[in-house]
């Protein structure tokens, strides 16, 4: 009778075994295609939205105070450099959405957000006002409220590039 229940206490742990393994893997995959056409979605509409005076206006700050990037403006008009970051981004859109065609397309895309979120997040260090300290504590301002979230789509950024990375490979 022990060895029957030995046997069946076996079956159980390895069934359970198994059913976690697959919620694990169809989460993880769940979660790799939301964080890439997730990061389609955004960086197309943000794209779009560079090429109205509204939104070109509204990184002219981010972009003029970069040390990374307000050279731009001594070749662009606001527009201009406006128009040449929405470019970017759409087409860096465009290449990570071929994921399911070109896992290559789809890496250079995922490497190409990972560049754009780098320069977005250096904007908090480089706009006066992102952040200060208050008591001790960072404190962000308006643009770095905006800014905050690219902390995540970097990361989501560099995980995509890593799956597209690995499906090249093999």
């Amino acid at each position: 009778m022990d060895l029957v229940r030995a046997h069946t206490d076996n079956m159980d742990h390895a069934i359970q075994a198994v059913t976690a393994t697959r919620i694990q893997s169809r989460l993880e995959a769940t979660g790799i295609v939301v964080s890439r056409y997730g990061l389609v979605v955004v960086l197309l509409l943000i794209g779009v939205l560079k090429f109205t005076p509204e939104e070109a206006e509204g990184i002219q700050p981010l972009v003029a105070h970069s040390p990374l990037m307000s050279w731009m403006y001594g070749l662009l008009s606001v527009q201009g450099v406006s128009n040449v970051i929405g470019a970017i981004e759409i087409a860096t859109a465009a290449l990570m959405g071929l994921r399911a065609f070109s896992p290559k397309a789809s890496f250079v895309g995922s490497s190409a957000a990972v560049i754009t979120f780098l320069l977005t997040v250096s904007f908090l260090f480089s706009t006066p006002g992102a952040a200060h300290f208050k008591h001790g504590f960072p404190v962000l301002g308006d643009a770095g409220q905006l800014l905050i979230k690219d902390l995540v789509l970097l990361g989501a950024s560099f995980w995509t590039a890593s799956e597209a990375y690995r499906a090249t490979r093999g």
